[in-house]
């Protein structure tokens, strides 16, 4: 009775870890745990920073009086500072080097870059980007902060899949990194809305919704973290804007300021362009092959050290700084700049109460014109070199301040046009320069980086939205100006790092399909091929995976198998353990002699058939020792889920349910001796010879069976949004079921820009012949011959476009035979530009490095070719493991799609 009463006991322990296991793995408590863990970072780094730069400046003020000894502690402390942050990164994680968000674009995409989201990374990236913004040089947050974000996210997911294995999702992950991004840059500034639309414009091309309630909670919640700490260090009263502006709300502009506001607009467009364009020729003239890129990059810290000394020198207040205002810091620049103060007003009287750090703009001999010129010509070079630097650093700060000085400067420009104001209606509109400023920051941001959402994240800056309308209409026209003449920021920083990323395919009409742009010698095996002809493939090639086909007559695509998996058979049928296993159970010696007679198999079907099964059950044991002994361990971005073990089976008497070693394990204890390799160097040559002439067994290798497909007649436009979309990295082109070539994020590329960086769209070669044929054939009557494959169509192969070379037109007897043989069954054979075995040369290799084998081939009845072959076609057992290219596929590309950068 009491043994009844104690059994729900257990049970409802387990039912209560349950429950709390199950509650942690839920999403709102990782997004909690995210933007808790990113406002600590967040507040910790501005902490440092600040307590930095305030250092900085005391010690300029205790040597003031000596000018010398003042100009060494200005240049030296921020060049102590970068080159620190420069060696650290150098030393922990080049990876942290730079913004972090072009190479987020790009794993964002389906591409895995090797320890970028890594905690060595996180470390290098928060260390160095703090040493750098409190070194007072140009360099912003923003971007460094939304990598940071992003490892965060990666790591943290990696820690919850012990909660749920929802975490463990390689689809998953994806979302997991885009909420990263919103979270750094919501607790950057402490600006969640605009953080979350920033976030999806620069990093993505598609966007889930169903991460939007993900990004907004964790983005609010972090912003809401980092602001209350700024609140409990009594550096804020309340939780209020970062940059509080004090515009009046009644009438803050006049419609007749509109044309103002948009030659800001306009003009931020030119600028930002040409910011871009500098930035990129600075960081193609150190990447150039001189004597000079030779001697800095064998001495890393030469360049930074040398650019932040020129800087701080310009800087340097009792010297040239003075005319640009050089003693202020960046915050201190912006707070200054969006004052309610005209300064062309107060200009040559003393300055009035409440003006604060403005008075740095006041000179007493140079007007404040001149200083705002000066400084934003001189802040223009100064943010572009400097973010070259090899340290982590962003754009976005520098860039803001820019556009506030040169929106400040228009808006002085209009105070001094119209000292009283602006009379319309009867009433009169005083000219706000502060507000000027405000417009010019998003509209010089916006064009820089081709956002919208700028706008809103000066709303949340400022605290103000009294100048949404003229704001939305500067960034605006900023942006449409900016696009026009060159890529954003990141977009450009992806172009010199020749990131593999799928530039966007800009309006028009394009005559350009699959069939135009797919490499036709493909490498592939077939369920026939020897052990010889895998080992000229594995070793002539890189691909990372690799297409099954039927045979080389037929081509019927039957699926395609990852190279890890083909090397790691090729390894163990040559190893020396199956060569001796073999040996031993051939011709066993009388050292080496194995008694199979000491075995008892039980079986309770008995008969031949448990004798089946025992000999199936042997031919199978070197695969499997070799799959539990030589697993593949690689580097990864994200999770990869963990093969669940085998429970084992209760039945001890049946043999159905257990395994070949099982078995073994319930035979009496006769053991046999241990086998040896007693054969000489002659005879294991001979014999590895001998077993590279049969054919790969396929029943023993996992095969994915519904890699993504695509038909020759699929148009540019729909392949880039099919790419765009699945982050595909490649997709095989078939014919009825057969393969017929394979597109690539190369080739995708190369049709996009075309063959001149001017971004030029060439046509193909015969292009205009085959749509001449095909017109034709469009007037003539219906046949009721059926159709010949497409590739009995093709008027040009991949190796002569490539090299030159016309193929040669198929005749009309040929065609006709192969149309009549094209009734009686599909696998007719193919012609000389159909895709080659493994002995055709490597230049068609349809995989780029970087790129070639990070795709997560989705199969879908809506996408795939409708022709593709049904998986009972496939040679495959149907008990065989079946592996569909995800994570296990991402994590294995790593090794060759990440050159130093």
């Amino acid at each position: 009775m009491n043994h009844e009463l104690y059994i729900p006991v257990p049970d409802c322990l387990a039912r209560v870890r349950r429950y709390i296991v199950t509650k942690m793995g839920e999403d709102w408590i990782f997004l909690v745990l995210l933007g808790l863990t990113m406002a600590l970072v967040s507040w910790s780094m501005d902490y440092a920073s600040a307590k930095s730069l305030q250092a900085y400046k005391w010690i300029h003020g205790e040597l003031k009086g000596n000018v010398p000894l003042q100009y060494l502690a200005w240049v030296t402390y921020p060049m102590i500072l970068v080159m620190f942050a420069s060696l650290f990164c150098h030393l922990v994680s080049p990876q942290a080097i730079g913004s972090g968000i072009p190479e987020l674009k790009t794993i964002l995409r389906g591409v895995v870059l090797k320890e970028y989201l890594t905690l060595k990374a996180f470390v290098a990236k928060v260390v160095g980007l703090t040493a750098g913004l409190g070194s007072g040089m140009p360099v912003g947050k923003e971007g460094p902060f939304v990598h940071i974000a992003s490892i965060c996210a990666a790591v943290l997911s990696r820690f919850m899949s012990i909660f749920s294995g929802v975490y463990e999702n390689p689809y998953g992950y994806t979302d997991i990194l885009t909420v990263g991004c919103a979270v750094g840059v919501g607790c950057c500034f402490g600006t969640p809305l605009g953080g979350v639309l920033f976030s999806i414009e620069v990093t993505s091309t598609y966007f889930a919704v169903r991460n939007y309630w993900r990004g907004y909670f964790a983005a609010t919640f972090s912003a809401f973290i980092f602001r209350v700490l700024s609140v409990w260090n009594k550096d804020a009263v309340t939780i209020t804007a970062l940059f509080k502006t004090n515009f009046r709300m009644d009438f803050p502009f006049d419609l007749q300021e509109l044309p103002a506001f948009a030659i800001i607009g306009i003009s931020c467009g030119f600028l930002g362009a040409f910011f871009v364009y500098l930035n990129r020729q600075v960081v193609l003239f150190m990447r150039r092959p001189t004597a000079l890129t030779r001697f800095l990059t064998k001495h890393r810290l030469i360049y930074p050290g040398a650019v932040t000394f020129i800087i701080a020198t310009f800087t340097f207040p009792p010297g040239f700084g003075q005319f640009m205002a050089g003693e202020l810091m960046p915050r201190e620049c912006i707070n200054s700049l969006f004052d309610n103060f005209t300064w062309t007003k107060i200009s040559g009287y003393p300055p009035p109460p409440g003006l604060g750090r403005s008075s740095a703009w006041l000179h007493p001999h140079v007007s404040v014109f001149v200083v705002l010129v000066l400084f934003c010509i001189m802040k223009f070079w100064m943010s572009a070199v400097s973010t070259t630097m090899p340290i982590p650093s962003g754009a976005f700060m520098p860039v803001f301040i820019l556009g506030a000085a040169f929106g400040r400067l228009v808006g002085e420009i209009m105070a001094t046009l119209f000292p009283n104001g602006i009379l319309f209606d009867g009433i009169v509109y005083r000219i706000l320069p502060g507000g000027y400023a405000v417009i010019g920051a998003a509209a010089m941001t916006g064009a820089v980086t081709h956002t919208v959402s700028t706008a809103v994240i000066c709303f949340e800056l400022t605290g103000q939205i009294s100048h949404i309308l003229p704001m939305m209409v500067a960034v605006i026209l900023a942006n449409m100006v900016a696009q026009g003449l060159q890529p954003s920021l990141y977009d450009s920083i992806i172009q010199v790092k020749k990131l593999p990323y799928l530039p966007e395919l800009a309006l028009g009409k394009y005559n350009i399909f699959v069939e135009d742009i797919m490499v036709r010698r493909v490498k592939f095996l077939s369920s026939h091929s020897t052990y010889r002809e895998l080992n000229h493939l594995l070793e002539n090639t890189t691909l990372k995976t690799i297409p099954l086909v039927d045979s080389k007559e037929s081509m019927i695509l039957l699926g395609s198998i990852e190279r890890t998996e083909l090397q790691a058979v090729f390894d163990w049928w040559l190893s020396p353990e199956r060569r001796v296993f073999e040996r031993g159970q051939s011709s066993p010696g009388q050292g080496s002699k194995v008694s199979w007679e000491s075995f008892s198999f039980v079986d309770e079907e008995g008969g031949e058939e448990g004798a089946d099964k025992l000999e199936k059950g042997m031919m199978q044991l070197p695969t499997m020792l070799f799959l539990q002994t030589a697993p593949v361990q690689e580097e990864c971005n994200g999770p990869m889920p963990s093969p669940k073990p085998q429970e084992p089976s209760t039945n001890h008497t049946g043999s159905g349910n257990m395994t070949f070693p099982q078995r073994i394990k319930t035979s009496p204890p006769t053991t046999a001796p241990p086998l040896t390799d007693t054969m000489s160097p002659e005879e294991i040559k001979a014999w590895e010879e001998e077993e590279l002439d049969k054919p790969v067994d396929m029943e023993q290798i996992r095969i994915d069976p519904s890699p993504f497909q695509l038909v020759e007649r699929t148009s540019l436009h729909k392949t880039h949004t099919l790419f765009s979309l699945l982050g595909l990295s490649h997709a095989y082109v078939t014919s009825i079921g057969k393969l017929v070539g394979v597109v690539a994020l190369k080739e995708l590329q190369k049709a996009i820009e075309g063959s001149t960086r001017s971004g030029v769209r060439l046509r193909p070669p015969l292009a205009s012949f085959r749509d001449a044929s095909r017109k034709a054939k469009k007037h003539q009557p219906p046949s009721s011959t059926p159709s010949s494959p497409t590739r009995d169509r093709d008027l040009w192969g991949e190796g002569s476009r490539m090299e030159g070379e016309l193929v040669r037109k198929e005749s009309k007897e040929d065609s006709q035979e192969k149309a009549s043989s094209s009734r009686g069954a599909p696998g007719c054979d193919t012609d000389s530009s159909s895709p080659s075995s493994m002995g055709s040369t490597s230049s068609g290799s349809p995989t780029t490095k970087g790129a070639d084998g990070a795709s997560e081939e989705a199969a879908s009845p809506s996408t795939s070719s409708p022709t593709s072959p049904s998986p009972s076609a496939s040679p495959v057992s149907p008990t065989s493991p079946v592996l569909t290219l995800s994570s296990l596929q991402e994590e294995r590309e790593s090794e060759d799609s990440d050159e130093p950068i």
